[in-house]
């Protein structure tokens, strides 16, 4: 083998440990210790600690008196991803109505595999001890907007998740696929979807999809506390807020070159299977 192939080799091997160490913060952990990441890659820590060194240096990471934690150049370089930056740019103003109108913390999330990624997140005043975080992801079963987009995914992407271990956060997530089914039958047949307690004990949220051409582009939620639970109201304004915005896309689709632009997850529905109520709203 020549020595450009070796150094090449060398070069691939690094960056994929280098990409190994910034994954290992997918967990949802804002901090972690090096043994913390020599544990999750399985790789030693003299090489872990070499790496790390190098990443810090490139503000892919910070290193605090706690651990490290991703750094600075991550979060401008998230901001410049196509996709979720404009649908997130499309989002706020209906996130911000709707914080508006409850005071309670609102998210927007797309489907990346089996979780949902939280593409935005307004910060409610009751927010506490929530494990959600823009950038982060948690399993689609424990969340409501997990459950929305799933609910709304194509058949073999449900048949797929139902058939895999379901994840647990808490005590109260949502473990059996039968009951999971049926959870999200029913919120194809009523356009909202919920989660009690299986994210963060003590809070409940409710869920819509954000629908446009059939196709399930994301979701929004509203999360609150048990006390501050009131069904009915939360789930028309957030299901109001979700359709805003799906017609504002749908519009919006008709200046974007593509529209797989904006596809982020989901499979074609009729108006019908998206939402409900449509009728009523178009």
């Amino acid at each position: 083998m020549s020595r450009n192939s070796e150094a090449t080799r060398d070069q691939s091997n690094m960056l994929e440990k280098g990409l190994r160490i910034l994954q290992a913060f997918r967990s949802g952990d804002q901090c972690l210790r090096l043994t913390d990441v020599a544990e999750r890659t399985g790789m030693p820590k003299s090489t872990v600690h070499r790496l790390t060194q190098i990443l810090v240096e490139q503000q892919l990471l910070t290193l605090s008196e706690q651990g490290y934690e991703l750094g600075i150049a991550l979060f401008e370089l998230s901001s410049l991803v196509p996709v979720k930056q404009r649908l997130r740019v499309a989002a706020l103003p209906f996130l911000q109505d709707l914080f508006m109108a409850t005071h309670e913390t609102v998210h927007l999330g797309i489907r990346e595999g089996f979780d949902v990624v939280y593409v935005e997140k307004i910060y409610g005043h009751s927010d506490l001890g929530l494990p959600s975080r823009v950038g982060g992801r948690l399993p689609l079963n424990c969340t409501g907007i997990g459950k929305a987009l799933l609910a709304f995914s194509s058949e073999e992407v449900r048949a797929d998740f139902l058939a895999r271990p379901l994840r647990r956060i808490t005590r109260k997530s949502v473990t059996d696929p039968v009951r999971l089914a049926r959870e999200l039958a029913e919120a194809r047949a009523t356009g909202l979807a919920f989660e009690r307690e299986e994210a963060t004990l003590g809070r409940e949220c409710v869920a819509a999809p954000v629908i446009v051409h059939g196709e399930i582009m994301a979701a929004m939620s509203i999360s609150v506390p048990i006390s501050a639970y009131r069904m009915p109201q939360l789930a028309a304004a957030v299901k109001t807020s979700a359709l805003g915005l799906a017609r504002h896309l749908r519009v919006a689709g008709a200046a974007v070159e593509s529209p797989d632009e904006f596809r982020v997850a989901g499979h074609l529905l009729s108006d019908r299977d998206a939402d409900p109520d449509h009728r009523r709203h178009d």
